[in-house]
């Protein structure tokens, strides 16, 4: 049972609603009191499951969220997992009446959210409510560039061809054209940027499907809709460019609320500045020769321009390098670290011409096909994008260079604070009179370590906030044990990976797999996972799951599986966004394995900035942000462990300093409280006691 289903049986939810929202709170009747009796034995909802049980936590975080709604302002609530939060936060506002904005970190909890949380909800309490979901234009299916992939004579494979005949085959019948509703389709799929749309190579009006378009489509339900369905990444991308979506969407809404807030900054930090990949410049390359030889062959050498340009972008990614030691390049001068500035230089201005030549090319052909039209402005912009990063960056922004295959240039704010305050808290009157009365909330598992949760509330802008902290209602110190290896190399010893992955062997044989290790790089992420694999893959008596080896979605689904019916149990090796949001209930995971406390590294240079900004201001960067988010992360990767009031399960985390340096204990109270585990004979009795619950 999931944190957001808490008290539901099955898994098929009811029909959504899909008539107007008529209900509102009697004049009588406190929205708080509403959403009070709605959690109380015998109250609405214990009577429509019986699993249901009412929480403490729960009902006063629903009160609070009602009380938000009625009065405006913001609310940022910490609730512990299991507290049951969807519920916390769907129930005052599906009975307040009030319009709806509803956005979420994943589009896997937006898709629950949608398809399962809000119609039973919705039943339950007798509320008639339309309800709408919108995703970023990469989620649906582009009919227009469907057609143009269908004339390419350069797709990459014959895996390609058949994946584009199966797309075709399920546009007939799609109603939403979302391509998670597609079966097995792989997210990763090449194929996926040719009949999607961005927002640089949409036609607009002036596309011939733009009837059917699908974006369009999602978009006017949302204007419809009594409860909207979103997520961060379109939050804040609308929020930048003004694009029709949350600029029309936001004013009619009085009541805006953030599940999985902590991801809030980081997202919103990656819109709010500017952006350039060389990627984008080969898609629109990709794009001129494709519409070029189809609609205007002939008329203009289109070979040429492409070429020219794509060789531009590439070139410029060939100044770089491998890009030293880490994906991020500092950049606070002429040019990124490590990279000659003249060469930089030239290889901006080459780009900029190169694109500005094929704009002249587009620009005489425009009135052919919309298609030119849009070729047109986004040559135009990506020359002005270049050209942008020739000059000094903003007050108060940090440049750097995202450096994999191909080359990011970025510029951003620190953190999101202004943009918040200005745009969401503080809008002009005129252009949105209900801003005043509009209630904010904003709510995750796990969101600071100190009272006023600091570590989410400051760089949100959230200083003057309402603060709720809700503890889980797990039975910790009898469901977990948290054990520290003292033994162990020191965490910047070459042996230490070897290490983790040798107790991580000796752990699993012991439970029969049912272990994750969540790592902090990628570098201790392929040298566990390939120690691991060569250790059992003669044997075969524990699998080995090493992330990127397969699809996330496939690799979580087997993992839950565990054992059984021939096969063996597993190890889950993982890093990154395995820390988060990744939930395996029951037996399926009883260890989870931290490598190191995850401090954030001291060489990106967003950190470093940030670092920096709080010297400034004579504060510490360490105290004040470096332990704060190893604090936060360490948080969130012990809590994959216990999902449920049944689970049982040990945190082990391998780096000495966690009982060794005087933060340690800092970060040991941001633990939910588990029992210590003092040494290696204490370890080795619970590993004992849970593979004897297996029997």
């Amino acid at each position: 049972m999931t944190d957001s289903a808490a008290g539901w049986p099955g898994d098929q939810p009811p029909a959504a609603a899909d008539v107007a929202h008529a209900a509102s709170v009697p004049a009588t009747q406190h929205l708080e009191q509403l959403a009070r009796e709605a959690f109380v034995p015998g109250g609405v909802l214990s009577r429509a499951a019986e699993a249901f049980r009412p929480r403490g936590g729960q009902t006063e975080m629903a009160a609070a969220v009602a009380r938000t709604i009625e009065q405006g302002g913001a609310l940022v609530v910490e609730a512990g997992t299991g507290v049951g939060k969807t519920f916390s936060y769907l129930v005052p506002a599906l009975l307040s009446g009030e319009r709806v904005l509803l956005s979420t970190a994943t589009k896997t909890l937006q898709d629950q959210l949608f398809g399962r949380d809000l119609p039973r909800l919705a039943e339950v309490l007798g509320l008639p409510v339309r309800m709408a979901l919108l995703k970023g234009r990469a989620s649906y299916l582009c009919t227009h560039r469907l057609e143009l992939a269908r004339r390419d004579a350069s797709l990459p494979d014959r895996s390609a061809l058949r994946t584009l005949a199966k797309i075709e085959q399920w546009a007939q019948t799609t109603r939403t054209g979302d391509l998670a509703e597609m079966p097995g389709l792989d997210e990763r799929s090449p194929l996926l940027p040719l009949v999607t749309s961005t927002r640089e190579n949409c036609l607009g009006s002036q596309c011939p499907q733009f009837r059917n378009c699908h974006v369009n489509n999602a978009r006017r339900e949302a204007l419809a809709a009594d409860v909207v369905v979103i997520n961060h990444h379109l939050f804040f991308a609308d929020l930048a460019v003004r694009e029709s979506g949350m600029a029309e969407l936001l004013p009619t809404v009085r009541v805006v609320i953030f599940d999985e807030a902590h991801q809030l900054n980081e997202t919103g930090v990656q819109f709010l500045g500017r952006q350039l990949s060389t990627g984008q410049v080969l898609d629109f390359t990709r794009d001129l020769l494709g519409a070029g030889l189809q609609f205007a062959r002939g008329l203009v050498d289109w070979q040429q321009l492409a070429a020219a340009t794509e060789r531009a972008a590439r070139d410029l990614r060939l100044t770089v390098g491998r890009g030293g030691a880490g994906p991020r390049l500092r950049w606070t001068g002429e040019a990124p670290e490590g990279v000659d500035a003249a060469s930089w230089r030239e290889h901006l201005d080459t780009l900029a011409a190169a694109l500005q030549q094929a704009a002249e090319g587009l620009a005489t052909v425009s009135e052919i096909a919309p298609d030119f039209v849009r070729l047109h402005e986004r040559a135009s912009l990506l020359a002005q994008r270049v050209q942008a990063f020739d000059r000094e960056p903003e007050p108060g922004c940090v440049r750097w260079l995202d450096v994999a295959t191909h080359l990011r240039l970025v510029e951003s704010p620190l953190d999101i604070a202004e943009a918040v305050q200005q745009k969401l808290l503080k809008p002009g009157q005129q252009e949105d009179p209900e801003a005043v009365r509009r209630a904010w909330i904003f709510t995750s598992a796990t969101l600071g370590d100190d009272a006023r949760l600091s570590w989410f509330t400051e760089p949100c802008g959230l200083a003057q906030a309402e603060v709720l902290r809700v503890a889980s209602p797990f039975d910790y110190p009898s469901q977990a044990a948290v054990y520290v290896p003292r033994e162990l190399p020191r965490p910047n010893d070459p042996a230490h990976s070897g290490a983790v992955a040798r107790l991580a062997e000796r752990a699993a044989l012991a439970i029969g797999g049912r272990t994750m290790v969540l790592t902090t790089t990628l570098r201790a992420l392929r040298s566990i996972g390939e120690q691991l694999q060569a250790r059992f893959q003669a044997t075969g008596e524990i699998e080995v799951l090493v992330q990127g080896q397969w699809p996330k979605r496939r690799l979580i689904e087997r993992f839950r599986e565990g054992a059984g019916e021939g096969r063996p149990g597993c190890i889950l090796v993982a890093s990154a966004s395995f820390w988060e949001g990744v939930d395996v209930p029951g037996e399926a995971l009883q260890l989870v394995m931290i490598d190191k406390l995850p401090f954030p590294p001291p060489g990106d240079p967003l950190v470093e900035a940030r670092g920096q900004r709080l010297e400034a201001q004579g504060r510490s960067p360490f105290n004040d942000y470096f332990v704060p988010e190893a604090a936060v992360a360490l948080k969130q990767g012990a809590g994959r462990l216990i999902r449920r009031e049944s689970d049982q399960g040990l945190l082990v985390v391998c780096d000495t300093r966690l009982v060794q340096m005087g933060y340690g204990r800092r970060l040991l109270a941001a633990l939910p409280p588990m029992r210590r585990l003092k040494d290696e004979a204490e370890f080795d009795d619970a590993l004992a006691a849970l593979a004897a619950r297996e029997q």
